[in-house]
């Protein structure tokens, strides 16, 4: 218990700091803080900072506003310091969400060289978002006006409550999705052979948009081969900014000449600056995509060794991890080995998948404790405030009527608002309407890492002015946070009556997530693939053969064999690559060794780390037959199969089958040195005038 204000500031400050360290160490995962701009990483810094800090400043609200004994409050502050921190988090946290980061990362995205043209066209993305934002404004402030009259406070409570609509209805769809979607991850990972079969279901998908990624990076990069080939025709600026995206790129010469055969993207006549910027710009957000889905697909070949490793270590009861070039080699912490192969066989086949369940156990009665007490929220003046089970645990309620905060329901309110944002966040991961947008371990494109810490920061403040509601009606009413920002909610009855019932369509997300209701839309009308259910996914993977978690295991060995140098346990070849060819019930039997290597088991021969060199990019020379498009490879085959086959038939004698047949006997002894354009007036294409004459008809 904290007696005084003093204790409560240090633990607070403290508190600060921890976030503010976590904060830079998630950063510093996703970002290359070296080589990402300061106006980048501060902005995104402040924009997860700030809201995470929501999860200490609320439980303090809640015990400051509990009442008068400060025995009872846990860790507590006076109304002036949480007022003020409410004040300065949210319009600093308003300001990023929509103004700075927004702009940030059209800045970022935009191609331009000069930061005068990149901030116009930062201004011109946004000139139609702040119109519509503008036209909403408005509308509302007309109807605040007849409502309240002319007052400042009248147009603040406009955009603060503008704000909190749109985080409010954003905010409850993600977090209904993920209390469902969330623990039904967890009981997937406890079963080691499920868990296997849908990385390998994952792996066709992911292969496939490495391929695509790879696609376009050679169409772009071959344009800033032929504007280099044509840059002396420019302007000095423009020849400086061909060679700037010349030396970034690496398109082989060999490839160039194929994409330059199998691509129609030409340079126009004309060269401008609009232009170039497109091209960068395509050219960035390519060359992330295909580090996002390089690094993916090595996740998943990681997660399936790994994976497969511990389901073989069921009949020896022993388990170890060994180095392969899927694995990184070990560190100095590496060499403290703590577990045994036995004990460390009982971690990942027992400990783990217990521990698993008893989470997802947890998380199933949190969900549900949510998902009630939103739809029980305004009942509570009817059915008493213990009908919600968040204020319930929360607020703790003497005999005589009053209720009061303690450190214990501090701590509790904390894990709950974490696991609402949990949810909410993990939802952003599956929901496909955000474009290619990904976090990517020291890759994160810029335009990426601000967007989702916009997402951050527009989220947390209204699902915690929601989870607020939970609680008794008594003691919220009392907090800062609702003299802040509830009482300017609340300013028309509209805004109170949406804010009061809004959050019980939190059942449609959760219904339509618990019961693959997405499947049945898109088979309806067309949009179910916003959100795809898995377990739809990998029924109609196995039963139709595209994406099932079979081509997956081939795609996933194929690459492991290799990566070890040795395809199919044939021959050694320098740079690998995912086959390129569909999966079939009938591959080519694997050697013993790339079975061992897909079960975990590296050969013992093999070195414990390669390099791998541009091992996705499928290496194809001038002369393959298969280096051309569809109708390429098409007339290609037709020729071979004409060419190397013999159609020769005797015809008729009212046909000249005399002197034919006497061609055909010239035909059977011809030497096998002999040119087959010799006998074209044999066979099948002699029906079609076929002469070794060039240029006579046959009349």
């Amino acid at each position: 218990m904290t007696f005084s204000a003093a204790g409560s500031t240090a633990f607070f400050v403290l508190s600060l700091l921890a976030i503010t360290t976590l904060v830079l160490l998630l950063l510093r995962y996703y970002l290359p803080l070296r080589t990402t701009p300061a106006y980048v990483v501060l902005p995104v810094f402040l924009a997860i900072a700030l809201p995470a800090s929501i999860v200490v400043l609320l439980p303090i609200d809640l015990a400051s506003s509990a009442g008068t004994d400060t025995g009872a409050r846990g860790i507590w502050l006076s109304d002036t310091v949480v007022y003020k921190s409410w004040r300065v988090m949210y319009w600093l946290t308003f300001a990023l969400t929509w103004a700075i980061l927004p702009m940030l990362g059209e800045y970022c995205d935009s191609g331009y060289r000069e930061p005068k043209s990149r901030m116009m066209y930062a201004l011109r993305s946004n000139g139609r978002y702040w119109l519509i934002v503008l036209a909403c404004s408005i509308v509302g402030s007309i109807y605040i006006i007849l409502w309240n009259g002319f007052d400042r406070e009248t147009f603040k409570g406009l955009v603060m409550a503008l704000a909190y609509t749109w985080g409010l209805i954003l905010g409850i769809y993600l977090m209904g999705h993920g209390l469902v979607a969330f623990p039904r991850s967890l009981f997937r990972y406890a079963s080691v052979s499920e868990r296997l079969k849908r990385i390998q279901s994952q792996a066709p998908k992911v292969h496939d948009k490495l391929t695509e990624a790879l696609e376009k990076l050679d169409q772009y990069e071959f344009q800033v081969v032929q504007l280099k080939q044509r840059k002396n025709a420019t302007t000095r600026e423009f020849q400086e900014w061909i060679d700037e995206l010349a030396e970034k790129g690496n398109l082989p010469e060999n490839r160039a000449g194929i994409v330059g055969r199998t691509r129609t993207t030409t340079v126009p006549p004309v060269i401008t600056e609009r232009y170039l910027a497109d091209l960068t710009r395509k050219l960035k957000r390519a060359r992330h995509a295909k580090t996002r889905f390089e690094m993916e697909w090595d996740h998943i070949v990681r997660k399936a060794v790994r994976t497969q490793a511990i389901l073989d270590s069921k009949g020896s009861q022993r388990l170890e991890f060994k180095t392969s070039s899927f694995h990184p080699s070990q560190n100095w912490l590496d060499r403290f080995t703590l577990l045994t192969p036995y004990t460390r066989y009982q971690l990942h086949v027992h400990i783990i998948p217990v521990l698993t369940y008893i989470t997802w156990f947890i998380t199933i009665l949190a969900s549900i404790s949510i998902v009630w007490s939103e739809c029980v929220r305004e009942a509570q003046d009817l059915g008493g405030p213990k009908l919600s089970i968040i204020g319930w645990t929360v607020v703790h309620r003497h005999d005589s009527g009053r209720s009061s905060i303690g450190f214990s329901s501090q701590i509790i309110a904390t894990a709950w608002l974490c696991y609402m944002c949990i949810c909410a966040f993990y939802s952003l991961t599956e929901i496909k309407i955000w474009g290619n947008r990904a976090l990517v371990r020291r890759n994160t494109y810029q335009e990426s890492a601000t967007w989702y810490g916009l997402q951050v920061a527009k989220l947390t403040v209204p699902l915690s002015y929601n989870f607020l509601t939970m609680t008794d009606k008594n003691i919220w009413k009392g907090t800062m946070f609702y003299k802040f920002l509830g009482r300017l909610i609340v300013l028309t009855p509209l805004g109170q009556g949406f804010s009061a019932f809004f959050p019980i369509f939190i059942l449609v997300p959760v219904f339509a997530t618990a019961f693959g209701l997405y499947g049945k839309i898109k088979n309806i009308c067309g949009f179910g693939d916003l959100l795809e259910d898995e377990d739809e996914e990998d029924a109609q993977g196995q039963h139709a053969g595209t994406g099932s978690w079979r081509e997956g295991r081939a795609l996933i060995e194929r690459e492991i064999q290799g990566a070890s140098g040795n395809v199919l346990g044939l021959s050694q070849r320098s740079t690998t690559s995912p086959p390129n060819e569909r999966y079939t019930d009938n591959p080519s039997s694997f050697s013993t060794s790339a079975t061992a290597a897909a079960n975990g088991e590296p050969s013992t021969s093999l070195p414990p780390r390669m390099t791998r060199p541009e091992r996705r990019r499928p290496v194809l020379e001038d002369d393959d037959e298969d280096s051309g498009n569809f109708f390429e490879n098409f007339a290609s085959r037709m020729k071979n199969t004409f060419e190397t086959n013999d159609f020769t038939f005797t015809r008729p004698k009212w046909l000249g089958g005399d002197e034919e047949e006497g061609d055909g006997a010239r035909h059977s002894r011809r030497a096998p040195g002999q040119d087959a354009d010799e006998d074209r007036s044999t066979g099948f294409m002699s029906l079609f005038g076929g002469r070794s004459d060039e240029g006579r008809l046959r009349l």
